[in-house]
Parts: C-alpha cells; sequence; structure tokens
C-alpha cells in the first residue's frame, strides 16, 4: 500500500514538473494567404480570424495580433502568430506571420 502511493505521488509530482503552459487562443491561419496589403479591410481580417488576442498602436499604426503560443519542459514550443498593421483607411499596411510548425 505504502509503495503504491509513494509511486502516485512520484507521477504527479513529475506531472507538475515537466508542465506545459498555452497562451493565446487558435485562428484560421489558411487565411493568411487571402490578406492583401492596400486591399484587405479591418472588417475583412475580423471576418477571417476573429477577434484578435492583442490590439496595440505601432508607429502610430493600429496592430492586431492573434497568436496561439505552447511551451513545454520536455518539448519544443510550438508558436504560431500573425501580427497585421492598418493604415488610416482601416487598410492592410503590412502584416507578419510566424510559425514553428
Amino acid at each position: 500500500m505504502f509503495h503504491n502511493l509513494k509511486m502516485a505521488g512520484l507521477v504527479v509530482l513529475l506531472a507538475a514538473v515537466v508542465g506545459c503552459a498555452t497562451v493565446g487562443r487558435d485562428f484560421a491561419t489558411h487565411n493568411v494567404e487571402q490578406i492583401h496589403v492596400g486591399e484587405t479591410t479591418r472588417a475583412d481580417i475580423q471576418n477571417m480570424f476573429g477577434e484578435p488576442w492583442r490590439t496595440g498602436i505601432e508607429n502610430g499604426k493600429r496592430t492586431w495580433t492573434y497568436g496561439k503560443y505552447r511551451w513545454s519542459a520536455i518539448g519544443d514550443a510550438e508558436t504560431t502568430d500573425l501580427v497585421v498593421r492598418f493604415n488610416s483607411d482601416d487598410t492592410v499596411s503590412s502584416y507578419v506571420y510566424n510559425t514553428t510548425e
């Protein structure tokens, strides 16, 4: 009995130490190819990807970030993100898409 309890405790401890963390949320990465600088609008981006995970301002331009970041103590990180910058007329000024997959 004590041996089984000791093993169960070891398994719980190992799971806690190994661990992983995920931040952000999934988004439709297959839609990235549909983004066209100067043509795609902010409304188009929202229709394609949903609500952004983060919003901000970079060099006076509105930015939307979509991303999912997963880290594991025993494996490689899996990250995917899309940062879209908008012109004052709400068309895409530029975007960056990165993934480790």
